[in-house]
């Protein structure tokens, strides 16, 4: 069974880093870190135009967490820099407020 080591987290930026969003990566995940390291440059130079500012990150998965819900939490920080990681996701419940019951 293959598992996941690797996300290729692509994200594109205004000039000002004030807008940024996840772009979608061609191969997203792989099974070796060095398999992503392998083709993050080229990736990334596909995406320049896309967005003012283009970031891309081979993002390492812990093979434990595998069975559990997990979480890409990304950042990018004042001086310009991506950071990200792969986090236990934490459980969210949505509910709906009860509506009133007609009579």
């Amino acid at each position: 069974m293959e598992h996941i080591a690797a996300l290729l987290l692509l994200i594109g930026c205004s000039d000002d880093l004030k807008q940024c969003r996840e772009l979608p990566a061609p191969t997203p995940i792989f099974e070796t870190m060095a398999e992503c390291d392998a083709i993050i440059g080229q990736t990334r130079r596909g995406f320049e135009g896309a967005e003012p500012r283009v970031f891309a990150q081979c993002v390492y998965v812990d093979p434990a967490m595998e069975e559990e819900d997990a979480e890409l939490v990304w950042d990018i920080t004042a001086d310009g820099r991506l950071e990200a990681e792969v986090t236990a996701g934490s459980a969210t419940i949505a509910s709906r407020a009860p509506t009133a019951t007609l009579r």
